[in-house]
């Protein structure tokens, strides 16, 4: 069986909002860095190490809106954020911009996959995630078998 999805085009805002919120659950130990910054203050009573540890993991936050909005910006990234429509089945995801031009992704490139309450997520590395909303797809048949798959190539449990 192949699911052929409506066309979906990914905002760069939606896009930006999700990479921030992935990277910054992927890495939540960013911010025990600085509240151990913080605990100085126990040991020399100064407000600058607060605001010092408060100024850091800021930058950090910003260093990371600063990349995901850089890939928007970036010309070979330009077809990431064009209308196009999907074919999938169990050997790859076909990615058609139009009839004659796709990207295939085989399901060994995506490293794992998240269902949230109105897409599937799928991540190909830090930065690159397909996001594939509910609403793309032409009926509950297909949203269900394109679980079965993410479930039989252990994406998901």
């Amino acid at each position: 069986m192949i699911v052929k999805t409506k066309k979906y085009q990914l905002e760069t805002g939606t896009y930006i909002k999700m990479g921030l919120v992935s990277i910054l659950k992927e890495q939540w130990w960013v911010i025990l860095i600085a509240l151990a910054i913080m605990c100085g203050y126990f040991w020399i009573p100064s407000i600058w190490w607060i605001i010092g540890a408060l100024i850091a993991y800021g930058l950090y936050v910003l260093f990371w809106a600063i990349q995901f909005t850089g890939v928007t910006q970036m010309e070979q990234n330009k077809t990431i954020f064009e209308k196009m429509a999907y074919e999938i089945d169990s050997r790859q995801i076909l990615m058609k911009i139009n009839t004659r031009q796709g990207m295939p992704v085989q399901w060994n490139m995506i490293k794992k996959a998240e269902i949230r309450k109105d897409a599937y997520v799928l991540y190909l590395s830090k930065a690159q995630f397909i996001h594939l909303p509910f609403r793309i797809f032409n009926s509950e048949n297909e949203r269900k078998f394109m679980e079965t798959i993410l479930k039989r190539k252990e994406l998901i449990k």
